[in-house]
């Protein structure tokens, strides 16, 4: 007797009774149609920002004094990808690159369409930019080097510049800003989503408005049309469809955080790959941090007798980024075996339930930073407006606190890996076996680096700053 193990169409599971619209608070309905917004928070980002590249090119430049410094790299980076889970892509709507980008169309911009090289290969761009500005940092020290990252917002601001000047809307941020490719990934995973009420559209006659723009409120600066948008990936919460929309057909609600990611119609491959490859760049950067690099350090030289450190870095570091991706890979040809989708297929697919856990080790390895030095923002901001720097340490809290942090926070990218795993094989095959054995090589590959990380964040850090 054969088994049918006809594979599902992608298909959305029964929905549960939708939470309430956030919009129908009368307080955040007013305050999101407000000209006010998103502009105030823009202009509040643009003058941090200044502060930022004024301490960066002219300020201290040992890491250590530097204002510009402590609120990058101790402040901001690590409090980013908490914000990409709370409310989803909203950084972007408040961006200061976004808002030069803007200006810079309404001064000089051609308005050329999107080339279609972009559109196809953006993405890739945004994985090899990430990569190598991860790389360029232990090569050059962008991090313990003020100049360096001044050096890094110059370069990201011309080609902010660039965009803005030929291409229509936001070109940079949603195909070139390697911020945006993780934020994208990590939206998925937010517990807030913008939709469109699709019976309302279907009978709506503004010519969509809310993609095109209208008169309350420009286009959709990231190319999404509410109608037929399924993933909060390219949604920065602007609100210009809610503004634009004559209907009141845009939703906003709460979700469970991971469940957009079995849910995904038309999964891509290199939205996984980046997935894979910064869970790698974490386990290297945990890895640099600690004790035990020296001794890695040292038995790359002895084996291989290569006595340059950028060579060996970068021996590592493709071990390292390789390694969650020839997993991911390795576990999508098992899978194959067993089901009847290809191997890229399964990657392309699975690669999101990966993303919980990519979240969660980001999160917990960016928290020691902010914890252990975050007072050092503090300190900078004294001494860079005149006052003597006050001394002692630059922790918030205790090693031992913050060790329980990281391990809350990854048990919870743990199970959300896992249960996003055994759902989307659940929305993908019909039979029982056939959905446990497509299960089993990626469940192994959740716990390797569940593994891997509990190993890392157990071991003393060192502070960088």
């Amino acid at each position: 007797m054969s088994l049918d193990i006809t594979p599902r169409p992608p298909q959305p599971q029964p929905e549960p009774p939708r939470p309430r619209n956030l919009l129908e608070r009368p307080f955040i309905a007013r305050a999101l149609r407000s000209r006010w917004y998103p502009g105030v928070f823009q202009w509040i980002a643009v003058a941090v920002f200044v502060v930022v590249v004024w301490q960066l090119l002219a300020g201290p430049q040992t890491a250590h004094d530097n204002l510009g410094t402590a609120l990058v790299w101790v402040l901001w980076w690590p409090l980013i990808p908490i914000v990409f889970v709370a409310v989803g892509r909203f950084w972007c709507a408040v961006c200061p690159f976004g808002k030069l980008s803007d200006l810079v169309q309404s001064l000089v911009g051609a308005q050329r369409p999107v080339p279609r090289f972009l559109k196809r290969y953006g993405i890739w761009l945004i994985d090899a930019q990430f990569i190598l500005i991860t790389w360029s940092d232990h090569i050059w020290g962008i991090v313990e080097s003020p100049w360096g990252t001044g050096v890094l917002l110059l370069l990201l601001i011309t080609a902010v510049v660039a965009s803005g000047a030929f291409f229509q809307r936001r070109t940079f941020c949603r195909y070139l800003c390697f911020l945006g490719g993780m934020s994208g990934n990590y939206a998925q995973v937010g517990a807030l989503q913008l939709r469109a009420n699709t019976d309302i559209c279907r009978t709506c006659t503004a010519r969509a408005v809310c993609f095109n723009g209208g008169d309350k409120a420009p286009a959709c600066p990231l190319f999404e049309f509410p109608r037929t948008m399924d993933s909060s990936a390219n949604c920065n919460l602007c609100a210009n469809c809610f503004k634009n929309c004559p209907n009141d057909a845009i939703t906003i609600t709460p979700r469970m955080p991971s469940r957009e990611l079995w849910f995904v119609r038309n999964p891509k491959i290199e939205a996984s790959f980046l997935a894979m490859a910064i869970m790698g760049i974490v386990l290297i950067q945990n890895l640099t941090m600690l004790q035990i690099w020296q001794d890695v350090l040292a038995w790359i030289e002895n084996t291989l007798g290569i006595t340059n450190y950028p060579v060996i870095f970068t021996l590592a570091f493709i071990v390292a980024v390789g390694a969650p991706v020839t997993a991911l890979w390795a576990a999508s040809a098992v899978a194959a075996r067993r089901n009847t989708d290809s191997i890229t297929t399964n990657f392309a697919r699975f690669g999101y339930a990966l993303i919980p856990l990519d979240v969660a080790g980001h999160i917990a390895h960016n928290l020691f930073h902010l914890l252990a030095e975050g007072k050092s923002v503090v300190y900078t901001a004294v001494a860079a407006f005149g006052g003597d720097r006050p001394e002692g340490s630059a922790a918030l809290v205790g090693t031992g606190t913050i060790q329980v942090l990281q391990y809350v926070i990854l048990a919870l990218g743990i199970a959300g890996s896992a249960y996003a795993v055994h759902r989307i094989a659940k929305a993908r095959w019909t039979d029982q076996p056939t959905m446990r054995a497509t299960q089993v090589p990626f469940l192994t590959v959740v716990t390797v680096f569940a593994v891997a990380n509990v190993v890392l964040f157990a071991l003393p850090m060192a502070m960088r700053m």
